[in-house]
């Protein structure tokens, strides 16, 4: 964790994947812009890069810097904690950078992996949930008809309904996307939510709606 942590120290699976927990990064406008790893959220903390957002109490929102969560945590009661040979650290939930004055990105890049988040891990067609290696991308309308390889063309398959539709239409074949394909815009919280890994303390700052989408062009 860097040089800067040294004085911490780190036991078993549990405590790694209290570490990779995702945190939410805000810019120092208070915009959120991505999020990151609790060990990464540390090290900006210790640097001097970032400061913690208290998301509780009668100070909420207040921020502070090592020292002061240090303060904090030792007056947090039943707070998950990393524990050092000296310290105990609570688990930040929100960050917010010190110089990074960026807004966030407005779309999601278009990935086969973004499109099966975008639709959760479900076949659009027989609407059953698979993992990964059983997922395909499918055009509804297919290339050869003109069919764009775009975010409101491509919808997530499983290999039995991808065969069977094969480059006919769906009116064709009589198989229609349970959903309208459509462009995400871009959320700190996209792909966390649908896996359940977004914190509750983000919502003051992220709105994830599906009104906050739009359809590209």
């Amino acid at each position: 964790m860097g040089d800067s942590l040294g004085y911490l120290y780190y036991l078993g699976n549990e405590m790694n994947s209290v570490l990779e927990t995702p945190v939410l990064v805000l810019n120092r406008f208070w915009q959120p812009v991505h999020t990151c790893s609790v060990r990464r959220s540390l090290h900006l903390l210790c640097i001097g890069h970032a400061q913690v957002v208290q998301v509780d109490g009668e100070e909420k929102f207040k921020t502070h810097d090592l020292a002061g969560w240090i303060r904090h945590s030792a007056m947090a009661a039943g707070a998950p904690m990393i524990r050092g040979a000296r310290i105990a650290l609570m688990v930040p939930k929100i960050v917010v950078l010190s110089m990074y004055e960026r807004v966030p990105r407005l779309e999601v890049r278009f990935s086969r992996r973004n499109v099966f988040l975008r639709d959760k891990f479900t076949c659009q067609y027989c609407t059953r949930v698979f993992p990964e290696s059983q997922l395909n991308l499918d055009h509804v309308t297919p290339r050869d008809k003109g069919g764009r390889t775009s975010w409101d063309n491509i919808v997530t398959s499983c290999f039995r309904c991808n065969t069977r539709k094969a480059n006919k239409l769906p009116h064709e074949v009589g198989m229609h996307p349970r959903n309208k394909p459509f462009a995400p815009r871009w959320r700190p919280l996209f792909g966390l939510q649908e896996n359940g890994l977004a914190d509750e303390s983000w919502g003051q700052f992220i709105r994830p709606e599906r009104d906050e989408t739009r359809l590209s062009a």
